[in-house]
């Protein structure tokens, strides 16, 4: 019923292509295949899937014309889209898991054993080699399809097998969370930026002020999409705080409006904010990205995110000596655990005081004048 192909690469590596074709009255009625970098492995796999085909239904539960997972994620994307537009990450991560074998596995298929498998292939030098780090992002984004694939949509998804994937993955060190950033930007780095884009700006004054956006993130410790979608609406000006709406939230997507106060030196960048549209920053998100990653490769500034500025925001309020709910009701977290990622602390007292007015280097701009000058 199975046969093992052999594949010569352009390396000049073999890969083994396992093969099952089943046939009733001389017509194929199903086929499936997997590929495999060692001939035993493609044997056991073979052996294995034949004795699952064997089983009483099994062959009628192949043929039901269920959905692949492929077709399951196009749907979440699709869907999904619509009420908001997702993470670029989760985005690509979601259309390369798609793209691979695993995207054409039927819904019946999708187990807690493929999901292993799948870990495997990543962790092989043809699924990429990469880290567990990176499998257990894969695995995060593809259980947010399954989670909602059998309740929404009828799907037959074994409701069951990401938990028990990622149980037997984290056991066998194969899946793991993402590595804990602590990346600050040094002074001298984010003197080098203000100059940088301080310099565009008078080249360019239609493009987009990345010193108030960059000072803006730093002093509120907003996330970049969160800086473009806040509106002159949500301002409480006398409370000096704005409404965040639909932060980020890994239980509460949408709907999460949250008010945050914003310090000082934020308040002072809004006001410096000329009303041109109903957002105070009605800038791409995408565009600011993409300038900041830019500008920090022309400066080689290495390993910096713009992400980061709200690591060191959150980071400098407690070295104010801010307690816990103060630098909350600046921050949006919601509990100490999610607050201490953002928290990595450099001493004490508020290092941008004498930067605040003169910029570290000579040549810098004044950050204070990036921000209050309109």
């Amino acid at each position: 019923m199975g046969t093992i192909t052999e594949r010569k690469r352009k390396n000049g590596k073999s890969s083994y292509t396992a093969q099952i074709r089943i046939k009733r009255q001389g017509s194929v009625v199903y086929q499936e295949s997997q590929t495999f970098e060692r001939k035993q492995a493609a044997g056991a796999w073979l052996k294995k899937r034949e004795g699952e085909l064997a089983q009483p239904g099994a062959l009628d539960k192949a043929l039901r014309g269920g959905v692949t997972v492929r077709e399951m994620i196009l749907r979440y994307l699709e869907e999904f889209e619509r009420v908001r537009p997702l993470g670029k990450t989760k985005r690509a991560t979601l259309k390369a898991i798609a793209d691979t074998w695993l995207g054409d596995l039927a819904d019946t298929d999708l187990t807690s054993q493929r999901l292993v498998e799948y870990a495997h292939w990543r962790r092989s030098e043809q699924g990429g080699a990469v880290q567990p780090q990176t499998i257990g992002n894969d695995l995060s984004h593809l259980g947010a399809v399954m989670s909602v694939a059998r309740p929404a949509w009828g799907f037959e998804v074994d409701h069951h097998a990401m938990a028990d994937a990622r149980k037997v993955l984290r056991k066998m060190g194969m899946a793991s969370r993402s590595k804990e950033r602590d990346r600050r930007p040094s002074l001298e780095e984010l003197d080098l930026l203000m100059t940088h884009f301080s310099e565009m700006q008078q080249r360019r004054p239609s493009s987009i002020p990345m010193p108030k956006v960059i000072a803006f993130a730093l002093f509120s410790t907003r996330r970049q999409d969160e800086i473009t979608r806040i509106r002159w609406a949500d301002l409480d000006e006398a409370g000096q705080r704005v409404l965040v709406r639909d932060m980020k939230n890994p239980g509460q997507k949408l709907g999460n409006d949250v008010w945050c106060h914003l310090p000082d030196e934020a308040w002072a960048i809004v006001q410096s904010m000329p009303r041109l549209a109903d957002e105070i920053f009605p800038y791409n998100s995408s565009s600011i990205s993409a300038s900041f990653t830019r500008a920090c490769k022309f400066l080689e500034i290495e390993d910096l995110r713009f992400h980061d500025l709200r690591h060191d925001g959150v980071s400098r309020l407690f070295e104010m000596d801010w307690d816990i709910p103060r630098v909350a009701s600046v921050s949006g977290h919601r509990d100490w655990n999610s607050l201490r990622r953002y928290t990595h602390l450099r001493g004490r007292g508020d290092r941008y005081s004498g930067w605040l007015s003169a910029g570290s280097v000579k040549e810098a701009p004044r950050l204070l004048a990036a921000f209050t000058k309109s």
